[in-house]
C-alpha cells in the first residue's frame, strides 16, 4: 500500500501564503507612511531653514541700521555740544531792547 500525497494547495500552505502576503502588505503600508512623513517633515525643515536665513539677513540689516543711528546720534550730540559751548551763540550786544 502506497500513501498518496495530496496534490494542490493545502490548508497549511494557503494559511502560510496569506500570512506572508499580510506581512508584505503591512510592511509596504508602513514604508509608504514613513516616506510620506519624512517628505512632509523635510518640507517643513526647508521652510524653517529659509525663514531662519531671512531672519538672519533681516537681523544684519537692522544691526547696520542701529549702528548708523548710533553714529548719527553721536555726531548730533557732538555738534550740539560744540554749538552750546561756542561764544557765537551767547548774546554779546548787551540786550538792545531795554
Amino acid at each position: 500500500m502506497k500513501i498518496q500525497r495530496a496534490r494542490g494547495i493545502t490548508g497549511g500552505t494557503l494559511s502560510i501564503a496569506l500570512i506572508a502576503m499580510t506581512i508584505v502588505v503591512m510592511l509596504a503600508i508602513l514604508k509608504v507612511y514613513l516616506s510620506n512623513r519624512i517628505y512632509h517633515e523635510s518640507r517643513q525643515i526647508n521652510r524653517l531653514a529659509s525663514e531662519v536665513a531671512a531672519l538672519k539677513e533681516e537681523h544684519s540689516i537692522l544691526q547696520t541700521h542701529v549702528e548708523r543711528l548710533k553714529y548719527k546720534i553721536e555726531i548730533a550730540d557732538t555738534l550740539f555740544e560744540l554749538n552750546a559751548s561756542s561764544p557765537l551763540t551767547t548774546d554779546n550786544n548787551g540786550g538792545g531792547d531795554e
